[in-house]
């Protein structure tokens, strides 16, 4: 099937707008180049590997990709598109160029060109991700590897939500624990709890490609036999007592069941959050603290936040 990609030359204030006009149009995604990544510091604290090229990067400004397929009315699709983004100026949006140009690719090269940006990192002092296509080899033997492969649906593990999970995982899973995954998306933190010696994890999901991508990496890294993948909404079908909880999901998600996850804890359990925005801090941590918690570590990694507290 052949597929046409849509690219504007826009700038950082227009990109959410951009985004949601190449939404309305068809498009199930999009793709972000922003020449800022190139050349934006970062911290180094665990010798991650930020391997970026200038290449796959606009010399200013954001590039916004969207792929179409290729139609009889793709090119009415088209001028509706360049309308909508010329119109953003009516609302003092600066679309600073705003040079839209298209191309024809095949179905194989759009499913896959997005691997060029994803590469092994490592995440903590132990932790390190590798995609399936890499070769990698352990720099030391007390490093963990954990393979992924996120498919085009899911995070590659990389966020600061996660990496902050991970952190906060390896401070304090300890053998023999059982630990919950709420929203686990690829099974990044089962698959680290697991590997941490864990004896049981349930990692759980309400979306069943999210429960399909679990199991497939979960299997990949060989731990089957400690995580159990299933479909669920929350805490609503765990009937287990945990010694850690761990949520990577939406501020407001995480709130709505600190109850729960206090009552299934063992008394001096962890309960892990992250997912958390910075202007939701405080409403998280009083949350968790009006269920009984109290608040350990609170982790912060660019805009982002994660809260460690204790039953």
């Amino acid at each position: 099937m052949k597929w046409t990609e849509l690219s504007v030359l826009t700038t950082n204030e227009a990109v959410e707008a951009v985004s949601n006009i190449f939404h309305e149009a068809g498009a199930s995604g999009v793709v972000i180049e922003d020449s800022s990544e190139f050349i934006k510091e970062r911290d180094n604290v665990y010798g991650e590997i930020y391997d970026l090229s200038p290449d796959d990067y606009p010399a200013e400004g954001v590039i916004v990709k969207a792929y179409l397929p290729a139609s009889s009315f793709l090119a009415e699709t088209i001028e509706e598109i360049k309308l909508a983004i010329a119109n953003l100026k009516n609302f003092n949006i600066n679309i600073g160029k705003n040079i839209l140009t298209t191309c024809e690719v095949n179905e194989d090269d759009w499913a896959t060109s997005w691997k060029q940006y994803y590469h092994p990192i490592k995440v903590s002092e132990r932790f390190t991700i590798v995609p399936t296509w890499e070769n990698y080899e352990r720099k030391n033997s007390d490093e963990i590897i954990i393979e992924l492969d996120p498919g085009m649906a899911f995070g590659t593990g990389t966020h600061p939500t996660t990496v902050m999970c991970l952190q906060a995982l390896e401070k304090v899973v300890k053998p023999g624990d059982v630990v919950i995954d709420v929203g686990t998306g690829s099974g990044v933190l089962s698959i680290a709890s697991a590997l941490l010696d864990a004896s049981k994890v349930l990692a759980l999901d309400l979306d069943p490609v999210a429960v399909k991508s679990a199991k497939e990496n979960v299997e990949l890294n060989k731990v089957e036999n400690i995580v159990e993948v299933l479909q669920g909404n929350l805490l609503e079908t765990v009937n287990i007592n945990a010694d850690v909880v761990v949520a990577n999901i939406l501020a407001e998600v995480i709130m709505s069941f600190t109850d729960d996850a206090y009552s299934i804890l063992k008394p001096g359990g962890t309960f892990i959050t992250s997912g958390i925005i910075g202007a939701k801090k405080e409403d998280v941590k009083s949350a968790l603290e009006k269920s009984g918690f109290s608040i350990d570590e609170v982790l912060m990694l660019e805009d982002w936040v994660s809260i460690i507290a204790k039953k």
